[in-house]
């Protein structure tokens, strides 16, 4: 968990520095982003809200059961529900309160064994898990941002929490699509920042996913299309999961359009 905690604070450092010496009333809060209809605020306040009910989950994991879940199923907290109602808040209020949610959210998890199970919206997950998860939404919503503010990030070995969260979610990828899942395992190899090989699955399948590990995360954080990444599949499987894959809970998103960052990836 110790090790968590230190790349959660470093991904929030990083979105951070992005936002906090934007003023209020400037053009940055409200600058459109790629997810469409948010501005650089939505991501804050998405990130806020969600780090706050993560605490709730690690702290009062019966409540969140019994209260936050029938939320969940009646709309109020659907993504775009939640963009618009705090779509009015000030600039310095929505750091404000992404500061504390932060805070809250790491204290609470350094204070739980990590191997505890915890509520979220699907199956419990253990509390390492559902912080790490934290890092990958704080990584793919700052990516929106650093976009909406025509930022390139430097990428981190962090991108290791996204790229495991994005190759373990594979089965979740068919079946937010209503696809059968597939038994057959694929490996995937990822180049990471500092040049290391990434790996997932086992060796000598014939599928295969290979490329850079910011590329794989980009795709199954659906902030790139496919078609902008290096990423290369081998075998049937590997090509169809890449066409597919996601990251997050939920349904599926709707991505990004190919050619929407000039064929690059940030």
């Amino acid at each position: 968990m110790e090790s968590v905690i230190t790349d959660i604070e470093a991904e929030t450092a990083d979105l951070r520095s992005l936002i906090a010496d934007l003023p209020d009333g400037s053009a940055g809060w409200d600058a459109p982003t790629p997810a469409t209809g948010w501005a650089v605020r939505d991501q804050i306040s998405h990130l806020a809200f969600f780090d706050d009910i993560a605490v709730r989950s690690a702290t009062d994991p019966e409540g969140f059961t019994s209260e936050v879940l029938p939320m969940l199923a009646d709309g109020r907290i659907s993504p775009d529900t939640i963009a618009e109602r705090y779509r009015p808040i000030p600039g310095a209020e929505l750091l404000s309160w992404f500061d504390g949610a932060r805070s809250a959210l790491v204290a609470a998890f350094a204070a739980i064994d990590p191997s505890a199970r915890v509520p979220w919206f699907g199956l419990p997950m253990s509390a390492a898990s559902s912080l790490t998860a934290r890092i990958m939404e704080t990584w793919a919503h700052g990516q929106d941002v650093a976009d909406a503010l025509a930022v390139t990030r430097v990428p981190s070995a962090r991108l290791r929490h996204v790229a495991h969260i994005g190759v373990g979610a594979r089965a979740f990828s068919y079946m937010a699509n209503g696809l059968e899942v597939p038994t057959e395992p694929v490996r995937v190899e990822l180049t990471a920042p500092d040049g290391a090989i990434w790996t997932w699955g086992p060796d000598g399948v014939p599928d295969r996913v290979t490329g850079p590990a910011l590329d794989f995360c980009l795709l199954v954080t659906q902030r790139r299309h496919r078609d902008d990444t290096a990423l290369e599949a081998t075998g049937t499987l590997a090509d169809q999961w890449l066409s597919i894959a996601q990251a997050f809970a939920g349904p599926p998103g709707g991505g990004r359009t190919a050619g929407q960052f000039d064929g690059g990836a940030a």
